[in-house]
């Protein structure tokens, strides 16, 4: 659960000195170092796990073109080169404890580049937005000198930004349409992407996160935990993806294959694999595709590196 949002952004001060070091899965205290590039590359290294990790139910994988007829690994890949100095750039703009307008500008660049080099194809989205958010936490946290973790990386995001992020959730701007997840949000009462970013991602840090933790303990296969972290997510997520394309029915039945996994196992059943890859089958021949789940495990990978954990 998550502590104090207040008292844990203020703690920032007794985490560490001034600098980072980087040994491509953690990140602790050192003077002088490029942490936001540092910073930057640890989402880029998550948002490529995500994508490479196979098999997903009704996801795009290198296996796989999942539900979408759309897009292929090969457009993630070209959308993730896109995106490799918006990381950088937002968690270095984090480090001025700037306002929401100010990431949501970073934001707003980033996803024409993402357009731009996926041909109108929206692939990482949701990511630009969290794992945004996570970054920029990140550099305020080591402006002066932190040692990163995940909670307190999660919590500072609450802090600094939830309020702005849940007042701009209220309505499209003046000459903008409703995005997916706003109508999702509108038509059946969900929080969406911006509640679960406004309060500090709960569902990242008591679901997939203990779930990605407690796997790689028990197996050491980073693969295996990041699965089971996604289907943990999918069985208790209100996926506005779901929802938009199944609604309350594709919703459930989500849920209920997701819970279904785990119940026969998970990846700790000799089959997982074959469950995994017939679950797949079921989405793609619905047209359903779990991607706020799919963030979700994005951002549980992130911050899993945060602690050192990746």
């Amino acid at each position: 659960m998550l502590n104090s949002l207040a008292g844990a952004v203020a703690a920032r001060h007794d985490f560490g000195h001034s600098g980072l070091l980087f040994d491509d899965s953690t990140i602790v205290a050192a003077e002088s170092s490029p942490y936001p590039a540092q910073i930057g590359r640890l989402a880029i290294r998550s948002l490529y796990r995500e994508a490479a990790l196979a098999p997903k139910p009704g996801l795009v994988s290198p296996e796989s073109t999942g539900s979408h007829g759309d897009m292929d690994f090969a457009t993630f890949m070209r959308s993730l080169h896109a995106l490799r100095g918006y990381f950088s750039a937002i968690a270095d703009c984090g480090r001025q404890g700037p306002g929401f307008g100010s990431l949501q500008a970073l934001g707003i660049d980033a996803e024409a580049a993402m357009l731009l080099a996926t041909a109108g194809v929206n692939t990482h989205r949701g990511a630009i937005f969290n794992l945004g958010l996570l970054c920029a936490a990140a550099g305020y946290l080591v402006a002066d000198g932190a040692i990163l973790s995940a909670e307190v990386t999660c919590a500072t995001v609450s802090h600094l930004w939830g309020s702005e992020i849940l007042a701009g959730s209220a309505a499209p701007a003046a000459g903008e349409t409703l995005s997916h997840g706003q109508f999702v949000a509108r038509r059946y009462g969900t929080g969406g992407a911006r509640a679960e970013a406004a309060a500090g991602f709960p569902a990242a840090l008591e679901l997939g996160l203990p779930t990605y933790r407690a796997t790689l303990a028990a197996t050491g296969d980073s693969e295996r935990a990041a699965i089971q972290a996604l289907f943990t997510l999918m069985t208790e997520l209100e996926d506005t993806n779901l929802l938009w394309r199944g609604g309350l029915d594709g919703l459930m039945h989500g849920r209920r294959s997701a819970a279904a996994f785990l119940e026969a196992g998970g990846v700790f059943a000799d089959d997982w694999r074959a469950h995994a890859a017939a679950i797949d089958r079921d989405f793609i021949a619905r047209r359903l595709s779990p991607g706020g789940s799919a963030d979700l495990l994005g951002v549980t990978l992130f911050l899993a590196a945060l602690d050192g954990l990746a």
